[in-house]
C-alpha cells in the first residue's frame, strides 16, 4: 500500500504527484503544464488572474473553464484588459462559462493595469523571486509548503505596485505553476531535480 501523500500510479502506469493521478483534466495539466518554466507577459499575466479566481475554489473548476476565460479576457492581453469599463464588467458578471465573481473580476483588470504600469518586464519581475537554492525533493503533499519567504516577497512587491488577490498562498502557487519551483513529488515522473 501506498505511502499516504506520495505519489500514485496512474492508470497509465505513470507515478505522479497524488493531485495529478487519477483526474484525466489533472493529470494532463499536471504532465504538460505544471512545474515547467513559463515565460511571457500574456502567459503570466494568465496565471495570476487564474490563480486569482481559483482562490477558494478547485483548479479542475478553473482548468474546465480556461478557454472561456482566454475568450473572455481578450486571451490575456493586459492592454486590452486594462482598458475594460463597465460593459466589460456586465458582459463578464453575465458570462456563465467563467467564474462569475465581481471582485476578481475587478481584481483581473486592475492587475492588467498594474503590468502596465511596471518599470520592467513582468516575467523579469516575477522570476527575480525564484528561490536561488535549492531544496530536498518533497516526498509527499505534507512537504510542500503552501507559503514560503520567496512568495511573501513576492506578494509584497506585488501589492506595492498595485496588484490585488495576490497574497503569498496564490503567489506560491503561481511559482509551482510557473516552473518559479519544482515541487513534483520524489518518485513523480516529471520529478526534474535530485531527490
Amino acid at each position: 500500500m501506498a505511502e499516504p501523500g506520495a505519489v500514485v500510479i496512474g492508470s497509465d502506469g505513470r507515478a505522479r504527484c497524488p493531485w495529478g493521478a487519477n483526474q484525466p483534466d489533472y493529470a494532463e495539466y499536471h504532465d504538460s503544464e505544471w512545474g515547467v518554466p513559463l515565460r511571457g507577459e500574456a502567459a503570466l499575466f494568465e496565471r495570476i488572474t487564474l490563480e486569482a479566481f481559483q482562490s477558494g475554489l478547485a483548479w479542475l473548476t478553473i482548468l474546465r473553464k480556461r478557454e472561456a476565460f482566454r475568450r473572455a479576457f481578450a486571451e490575456f492581453d493586459p492592454r486590452r484588459v486594462a482598458e475594460f469599463g463597465p460593459d466589460d464588467r456586465q458582459r463578464l458578471l453575465a458570462d456563465a462559462d467563467i467564474v462569475r465573481n465581481r471582485a476578481k473580476i475587478d481584481a483581473a483588470i486592475r492587475n492588467a493595469g498594474a503590468v502596465l504600469e511596471l518599470d520592467r518586464p513582468l516575467d523579469e519581475l516575477l522570476w527575480s523571486f525564484a528561490p536561488q537554492d535549492s531544496r530536498a525533493r518533497p516526498k509527499k503533499s505534507d512537504d510542500v509548503p503552501a507559503i514560503t519567504p520567496e512568495s511573501k516577497a513576492m506578494a509584497k512587491e506585488l501589492k506595492r505596485r498595485g496588484f490585488v488577490f495576490v497574497g503569498p498562498t496564490t503567489c506560491y502557487a503561481l511559482m509551482q505553476a510557473t516552473g518559479m519551483v519544482d515541487d513534483h513529488l520524489a518518485g513523480c515522473w516529471r520529478a526534474t531535480a535530485p531527490e
